[in-house]
């Protein structure tokens, strides 16, 4: 393993689509869902909303796999009996994924760290907010309509919000306490000053540390930063940015206006922001996952 490396750890809910499963726990209890899952064991269950993701992700393992790029942890309240399924599964659809935890019912987003996790991806908030806490990036993937099948587009394509995503909420809680003109005026009167960093600035940075290992013209990975901002406050953000040494290929400063079709648009596999809005306009066209933090989420 390189340095380099990049970890993400995923919920099984989140990487396969177990809501029939689901349903059968709520409606019936663990007896009813468990034998349903060991009588199923052999049928491979459908992709899931960060299948695609996780997919793209394995893939940049292909041209060396004694020495990979990327890996992906799974995270699962199943037991290890029932996580069969999920095994077989990831075999089915040929994913090369080998450690795994089960935890029975448990909350296992205490074994992000030791796995030295970069990202956190889940279903359940309690345990995304949890992640969150502990320094983590992380985020609730959120149900989709996008088709979950094997995208046409072989570049994997991450998009993430500024502000309480990779910034911290400073210049946020301005605009939600005191307004536009305020938060304008801050910005323009700060531009020059950095902004601290938010959750997922260390997931950006090994990210682009992934990315300095391809050639430029031709990565197989692409960012973009598509936030709600507008001039003048976009100053302020590529100086950040600037400051931090890190490279965002496409930045879209949307001055409030949807950002679903432009997600679509640059073609996202995954979409991070706080704020609920925003993530119901982008899981019309792209997969989303809601980062719980700052002030929208207060």
């Amino acid at each position: 393993m390189t340095d380099k490396r990049l970890v993400v750890a995923i919920s099984s809910r989140a990487l396969f689509d177990l809501d029939e499963s689901h349903h059968i726990y709520e409606q019936e209890g663990t007896q009813a869902y468990c034998q349903y899952q060991i009588e199923n064991e052999d049928v491979p269950l459908k992709p899931g909303a960060a299948f695609i993701l996780v997919q793209k992700l394995l893939a940049l393992n292909s041209n060396d796999e004694n020495n990979p790029k990327v890996e992906i942890i799974l995270l699962s309240r199943n037991s290890a009996d029932t996580g069969l399924r999920i095994f077989n599964s990831i075999q089915h659809h040929k994913l090369a994924i080998t450690r795994a935890v089960f935890t029975s019912g448990g909350s296992p987003y205490r074994y992000v760290a030791p796995f030295g996790a970069n990202l956190f991806l889940s279903t359940s908030p309690d345990d995304v907010r949890k992640a969150l806490d502990a320094g983590i990036a992380a985020a609730t993937i959120l149900p989709s309509n996008i088709e979950k099948k094997n995208s046409q587009k072989s570049q994997l394509r991450i998009a993430f919000d500024g502000d309480s995503v990779l910034f911290s909420d400073e210049s946020e809680r301005i605009y939600k306490e005191q307004g536009l003109k305020a938060f304008t005026d801050n910005e323009t009167e700060v531009a020059k000053h950095p902004l601290k960093e938010g959750p997922f600035k260390a997931f950006l940075i090994a990210l682009n540390n992934l990315q300095t290992e391809f050639d430029k013209d031709d990565s197989p990975i692409r960012t973009a930063l598509v936030t709600a901002r507008a001039a003048p406050a976009h100053e302020r953000v590529i100086r950040t940015l600037r400051a931090w040494d890190i490279r965002i290929d496409e930045a879209i400063f949307l001055g409030g206006m949807p950002k679903g079709p432009f997600l679509k648009s640059f073609g996202a596999d995954i979409f991070f922001d706080d704020q609920q809005g925003h993530c119901d306009s982008a899981r019309e066209h792209v997969a989303t996952g809601h980062v719980p933090h700052g002030i929208a989420n207060e």
